[in-house]
C-alpha cells in the first residue's frame, strides 16, 4: 500500500501532520520512532554476538565434562 504512494503524496501528509500536531510533535514521532527501529535493530543482532557453547574436548570423560560445565557457570555468575 505505501509502496504506490510518491514522495508528493508523502509531503502532503507529514504537512497536514504537522499543521494538526505541531511541528515539534511531529519531529518528536519521527526521532522516536528511528530511536525504536535502531534499538529493535541492535537487539536482534545481539543474539548472534552471544558465546558460543562450550565444547567438549576430545578425550574428556562424562563426568568431567559435567564439571568443567559447572565451572564454567559458576564463573559467569562471578
Amino acid at each position: 500500500m505505501l509502496g504506490s504512494l510518491g514522495w508528493q503524496e508523502l509531503l502532503i501528509i507529514v504537512v497536514i501532520l504537522a499543521l494538526l500536531f505541531g511541528a515539534q510533535r511531529v519531529s518528536g514521532l519521527g526521532g522516536a520512532l528511528g530511536k525504536g527501529i535502531r534499538e529493535f535493530r541492535e537487539e536482534a543482532k545481539g543474539d548472534k554476538d552471544k558465546a558460543p557453547a562450550l565444547e567438549r574436548p576430545a578425550g574428556m570423560s562424562d563426568a568431567e565434562w559435567v564439571e568443567y560445565q559447572e565451572f564454567k557457570k559458576q564463573q559467569a555468575k562471578s
